[in-house]
């Protein structure tokens, strides 16, 4: 007997939900209930009243999955708005990272080079490391961190996924 494998799909999700105490968690919950996994959550603030955030989710699974999380987000009662990005059109999404570097020498001058190249700024330096500022799509920060990885990476730490729909209309 063969067991047929879905095809696994990447979505960017935006949430618009009240911003009150505990609807991050519910959010959450939702997810682990199921056995749905979260590749990247932002949550963020995004009216002058401080009473609507906006929750960004990169998950991932068969269509069936994600129509089923789709349809289970928008059930819950502080959530204003549910919209996939990936279903909607073209969209931008872009993540910040810190890495930090060590070395010293020709791995030095390597590192400041390909930085230069990726456009990441130093944003902390001594004389054995540095620690550079990337923001883009994800696919530049996991290639600018393999690179590091043979130049003496130490540490990496990620935002997670912002993403907004492109052109004039809202999501």
């Amino acid at each position: 007997m063969k067991i047929k494998a879905e095809a696994q799909e990447r979505h960017v999700l935006t949430i618009t939900v009240d911003n009150e105490a505990g609807i991050l968690a519910k959010i959450a919950g939702l997810f682990t209930a199921r056995g749905y996994n979260i590749d990247s959550l932002t949550v963020a603030d995004i009216t002058d009243e401080h009473d609507v955030s906006r929750i960004t989710i990169v998950t991932h699974g068969p269509p069936a999955v994600i129509d089923q999380i789709h349809a289970q987000l928008e059930r819950l009662v502080p959530v204003h708005k549910v919209t996939d990005l990936t279903e909607v059109g073209p969209y931008v999404a872009r993540e910040l990272a810190l890495i930090k570097v060590a070395g010293k020498g020709e791995n030095r001058v390597e590192a400041l080079r390909l930085a230069e190249v990726f456009r990441a700024n130093v944003v902390d330096t001594t004389t054995s490391s540095f620690i550079f500022e990337l923001t883009g799509a994800p696919d530049k920060i996991d290639t600018f961190v393999a690179l590091m990885k043979e130049l003496g990476l130490v540490e990496v730490g990620r935002t997670g996924i912002v993403g907004m729909i492109r052109g004039a209309q809202a999501a």
